[in-house]
């Protein structure tokens, strides 16, 4: 059971603040220019880009600031490897997708709002009936049986969702991602191999990689002035035999080398491009700018994004405030700026209505002639 003290959190909640189920946004391609303009965008890259900057040049086995709520979700992590343990696949003719991941995944839906509330002070518990949704988002679909980079967004916009009401502070920015996104990390892969999960939109060997992104781009974070491992050398066996719990970029190699076979120049091609940077530093502003391009800039993955109230699907009609990495950082929503001051986000298309087909036999009033 953890405990909680009130120096682990900062209630940033206003009294009257009311919380929403998130709904999808982006219905075509169009509402990109909406999406890259909007709160919730400019605040998931702050966020993105804050973590980047607080990881640099330190590893997974660091002792850093630990809340009860980072200790909450830990907790959260474990039960769910628990619960992939209990429900074991089921022999199918198909090699790939698990029917049994479907059992793991409505046990995460009818369970999970209880345990997430375990993870939380009781404080936070009205916020779950709307961030919950990108917790649950954040491991994989249920109807195909795949997971790829969308649902990792979706768990780190819970994250950042979780620093945005206070739950987590910013001195909880280096066990965000060196202890609960390394935890989801191990857990993702695990459903990977024992559902077999399908890539999600993957493109194969130019492909950065199979499922993830973020564990690369905050990986190589990681490696910036790293003493021995440059970039030429990150896929050395012993290398990766040494360093893959310490660091992202590196344990991410290891699964890659357990899942794949042959030449690792062919079978992750882009990855092995890599190994021609000349330093981490480049090879991280490079991976910023394949993120926000590959990731955030691609509609079929933007398309599944949900937008509340935390994460608006909204563009400020006046100058926007810094974003999650300074001084605002978080909280709902700003002072004195309202709902009605933003356009409306889209909605979906609608279907056009069904034209009457003509009667051949139908006459013209006035002319007596056929329609």
């Amino acid at each position: 059971m953890v405990t909680f003290v009130e120096s682990d959190y900062e209630n940033l909640i206003s009294d009257d603040h009311e919380f929403q189920v998130p709904t999808r946004g982006v219905f075509n391609p169009s509402d990109m220019k909406i999406w890259e303009k909007s709160e919730a965008y400019l605040e998931y890259v702050g966020f993105v880009l804050a973590l980047n900057k607080e990881v640099q040049g330190i590893s997974n086995n660091g002792t850093y600031s630990k809340s009860g709520v980072v200790n909450g979700l830990l907790h959260t992590l474990d039960t769910l490897s628990q619960w992939i343990d209990e429900i074991p696949p089921i022999e199918q003719p198909q090699r790939f997708g698990n029917q049994a991941f479907k059992t793991f995944y409505n046990r995460l839906t009818q369970s999970g709002t209880e345990l997430l509330m375990t993870s939380l002070p009781e404080v936070f518990h009205t916020a779950l009936s709307e961030i919950k949704h990108y917790f649950f988002e954040g491991f994989g679909n249920s109807t195909r049986i795949d997971y790829g980079t969308g649902h990792e967004m979706s768990f780190c916009m819970y994250l950042c969702s979780l620093f945005k009401i206070g739950a987590l502070k910013q001195s909880d920015k280096k066990a965000a991602v060196c202890y609960i996104f390394k935890r989801y990390l191990e857990i993702c892969r695990k459903l990977q191999t024992v559902y077999n999960m399908e890539p999600a939109g993957s493109r194969g060997v130019w492909a950065l990689d199979d499922f993830q992104f973020l564990p690369f781009l905050w990986g190589s974070s990681q490696l910036i002035d790293h003493p021995y491992i440059e970039p030429t050398k990150f896929y050395i066996q012993d290398i990766v035999n040494e360093f893959s719990n310490e660091y992202l970029f590196i344990g991410c190699i290891q699964f890659i080398n357990t899942v794949k076979t042959g030449p690792f120049a062919e079978h992750s091609n882009q990855l092995w491009n890599i190994s021609g940077v000349p330093s981490w530093e480049k090879v991280n502003a490079g991976l910023i700018r394949m993120y926000k391009a590959e990731v955030l800039g691609k509609f079929p993955v933007i398309q599944h994004v949900l937008f509340g109230t935390i994460l608006p699907l909204r563009i400020p009609s006046e100058p926007s405030a810094p974003p999650f990495s300074t001084s605002r950082g978080r909280g709902l929503p700003r002072p004195g700026v309202g709902l009605q001051n933003y356009p409306t986000a889209p909605q979906p298309p609608k279907k056009p209505e069904r034209q009457p087909v003509p009667n051949p036999n139908a006459k013209d009033d006035s002319s007596g002639e056929k329609k």
